[in-house]
């Protein structure tokens, strides 16, 4: 898949320095070759003998090597690549990308090359949430940085949230995907994601306890893959992951024509928690009590069936994923809801309180399909979204 291609590879310097490792390994499993450039900070958790004969090649760490800045060494290393990938990128260096900094040999590769860039952020949750990395951020995006990650998930400092640097095998898929390659390339794919909201008033409306965490999974994992992805979310507590194209809606009825406007596309994947009703005489002012005891009359009907219009429209894409979250008889009514609406896949799973799937971090499915249900074991939603996003792969080929 990377057969002749030639990554620089950055080790910035974070305890998620030892993924750099494996991911060498991955690139040279893939059929590529890796210049890794190792950071002072990044030596502090890495040596230079073990990413050198990982690498079979030269670690590059000093900007004044004699040998190499005769020859302007750095030059030549920020253009012989195919792609430049910052793994780790902590907070510090991607600072001195944004800034445009160039004080040691990996802030002056980057700032030197004519290559692509990809990132994979590693950082505290508290150091990648603060506006000074978000701005920094937001300034790399609109260069034309590529980014993978970061990862919610348990830090080494003990703390929980985004900033866990990508697996690699997540960074392999992003390297693919950045340099035309990846087996969905070419191919335009459909995310539904979040709950919708639908109003009763101003202030008030329906909704549900979709955190949105599977479907951005799901939409990272497909663009990892090298797919161009459409992503239609409702209001959800997970952000949307970069890379993709961002739709944000609020109710099933602007979730329904979002769809209609993103196709043609060669699969989709509903993932969003879409309300089943919707208040047909919502307020224009915020409701009140008015002392009699007796609560507002509210008029219900159901909202737009997105699935099943898009599996029988006319432009319904060769793959139809749909999801069913379930209580009880969760395969019985998965298999009937597939018959009913259409698709070609449903995946189910039991979102009762107990299992803590819905808004949690894990998820356990089951995979419908005209040849039956395949349960898998209960993973993280990354895992589940990266296994899903093979099996779509697979049936586009």
């Amino acid at each position: 898949m990377l057969a002749g291609k030639r990554i620089l590879l950055i080790i910035g310097g974070g305890i998620a320095a030892y993924k750099a490792l494996e991911l060498i390994r991955l690139i040279q499993k893939a059929g590529g070759t890796v210049t890794p450039v190792l950071t002072r900070a990044g030596a502090e958790f890495v040596t230079p003998l073990s990413v050198g004969a990982l690498a079979k090649a030269k670690v590059h760490e000093a900007l004044f090597d004699l040998t190499s800045e005769a020859e302007m060494g750095h030059i030549e290393l920020s253009r012989s690549a195919d792609l430049l990938v910052v793994a780790p990128a902590t907070a510090d260096l991607l600072a001195k990308m944004a800034g445009g900094r160039a004080d040691d040999l990996a802030s002056t590769v980057l700032l030197a090359t004519d290559k692509h860039v990809l990132v994979a952020p590693a950082m505290n949750v508290r150091m990648w949430q603060h506006p000074a990395t978000q701005r920094n951020l937001a300034a790399l995006r609109s260069d034309g940085v590529l980014f993978v990650g970061p990862d919610d998930g348990e830090m080494a400092c003990g703390e929980y949230g985004p900033g866990r640097m990508a697996e690699p095998p997540a960074i392999v898929g992003a390297i693919l995907a950045a340099l035309g390659g990846g087996p969905l390339a070419g191919k335009h794919v459909l995310v539904t994601s979040g709950p919708t909201h639908e109003p009763i008033d101003p202030v008030r409306y329906i909704a549900n306890r979709s955190s949105g965490a599977q479907g951005a999974a799901l939409a990272a994992s497909l663009r990892d893959l090298g797919a161009r992805v459409t992503f239609v979310t409702g209001p959800a507590v997970v952000p949307p992951p970069v890379g993709v194209d961002v739709v944000a809606v609020e109710t099933a009825a602007q979730m329904a024509a979002a769809v209609v406007a993103a196709l043609p596309a060669d699969a989709a994947v509903m993932a969003a928690a879409v309300a089943d009703w919707r208040v047909v005489n919502a307020r224009g002012q915020k409701l009140k009590k008015d002392g009699s005891g007796k609560p507002p009359a509210l008029e219900f009907a159901e909202t737009a069936d997105i699935l099943a219009s898009l599996s029988k429209g006319p432009n319904r894409p060769r793959l139809v994923v749909g999801f069913a979250a379930e209580t009880t008889d969760v395969v019985a009514h998965a298999t009937a809801k597939r018959a009913r609406k259409g698709c070609d896949w449903i995946v189910a799973n039991d979102v009762s309180p107990e299992t803590g799937i819905m808004g949690g971090v894990e998820n356990a499915v089951t995979l419908i399909s005209d040849t039956g249900a395949e349960v898998w074991p209960r993973m993280g939603k990354d895992a589940v979204a990266r296994k899903l996003a093979a099996r779509i792969a697979e049936a586009l080929r």
